[in-house]
Parts: C-alpha cells; structure tokens; sequence
C-alpha cells in the first residue's frame, strides 16, 4: 500500500516540459519505496536525484535491483529510459574533475530526456591551455552548461567565447574562502560576460531543466543532427 501524503505530478511533463523527478534527500526508505511503487503501478519511467548509497542498500531488494544507479552523481533511472532523440545540442563543462559529480547529475538528468550531452571534464583556467585545447569542439554546442567551484572564473571565459545559451553551476568545492560555493555563485552572477544564467549551488539538475526547457523552445533543435532532415 502507497502513502496517502505522496501526491504523484504524473501531468508535469505534458505541462511544463518536465518528468516528474523524486529530490530523494530528507525522504526515508519507506517513502521513496512507496514512490517507486507508485511510478510502477503506471508504467512511468522516473528519475531520482540524490539517493546515497544508504538509501539504496535500505530499499526492498526488488526495487534496488530495478535501478540504474550512478555512484558518483547519486542519481538512479527507474522504470522505462526513453531512447536518445537529441545529441549534439548540450555539452558539460566542468572546471575540475572534483566538480564532476555535479557534472554528472546534470548528465544524467538529460539522459533521462532522451538528450545525449558531451562531457567535458578538467579544463579550468588554472591551466587555461586545457580549455584552449578544446575550445573549438565546445564552440560546436548550442548550449553549454558551466560547472565550476573555487573562483568559477570558467563560466566568464567561456561567456566571452561563445555565442550559445551558457548555464552556469556554482559548486561547493573549494577552500574555506569558497564558503560551500557561496563564492563561486556569486562570481558567476556578477560576471562581466553578458548574458550568463545561473543556477543554485551543486543543481547539476537544475542546470539540466534549464536546457531543457530551452531546447523545447526550439522543436527543430531535438533533432538528432546524425539522422538528417
């Protein structure tokens, strides 16, 4: 038996663009296990985001074994993954290797639109010839999604070079002058580059929605370039 306090948003996507996903962070196994079930009993596909390796190991052992789980991102696939249908159109750009499990949540969370994203990894300014190195492939994205902590000075870089829709993700990592990703939101927010969109603290999937909710403005722009017209 289901939980009378969860309230499934089965229409979201019909109305906003956007699957219903489960923040599974404060909720208890047995909440998250009542959801799963919920989602089952109608056949729909559903994201988690969040869920740790101890609220995996505490849900039924049908349930935990039904999951794609990802390790780094803690996001989880449950229940039908819709096939690609976009690629080509979002790529994400991380400034370190240790913001990649916000990287990740992001990629993962288009993955479960159907949206094929470009990881970019380990290219901060510290070493600028890194992201020099691959400006050319970065500048082929449409949309680009900024991932960075410490000074986030990435996120001007970047918005001084492309001509594309740039997301940007402030992170926690950083030392104490970072404040938790205080520091690199408000970089971001107050950059020189022109107009830069930015999202909360380590919200991989906020980022995610964002492009999203910008690539269904555009239908034509979900077309798998590889298919043709």
């Amino acid at each position: 038996m289901t939980s009378p306090d969860i309230v499934f948003d089965y229409e979201r996507g019909e109305r906003i663009g956007l699957d219903e996903a489960v923040f599974c962070a404060g909720k208890g196994p047995a909440q998250i296990s009542a959801i799963l079930s919920l989602a089952a009993e109608r056949g729909r596909g559903l994201l988690l985001t969040r869920l740790d390796a101890d609220g995996l190991a505490q849900l039924p052992p049908d349930q935990a074994r039904a999951l794609d789980y990802c390790v780094m991102s803690r996001t989880a696939f449950f229940g039908p993954l819709r096939p690609v249908t976009s690629r080509g159109r979002v790529a994400i750009v991380a400034a370190g290797t240790s913001d990649a499990v916000v990287a990740r949540e992001a990629e993962r969370t288009l993955r479960h639109a159907g949206i094929e994203a470009s990881l970019i990894l380990d290219v901060g300014v510290a070493g600028l010839w890194r992201l020099l190195e691959r400006i050319d492939e970065i500048l082929r994205f449409p949309v680009v999604i900024a991932v960075a902590g410490m000074d986030a000075a990435i996120a001007s870089v970047l918005g001084g070079l492309l001509r594309g829709t740039i997301i940007c993700v402030p992170t926690s990592v950083g030392y104490g002058a970072a404040e938790a990703g205080r520091t690199a939101l408000n970089a971001m927010l107050s950059s020189c580059a022109p107009g830069l969109l930015t999202c909360n603290i380590d919200s991989g999937y906020g980022a995610a929605c964002a492009a999203i909710r910008i690539l269904n403005s555009f239908p034509d722009a979900q077309q798998d370039p590889s298919r043709g017209s």
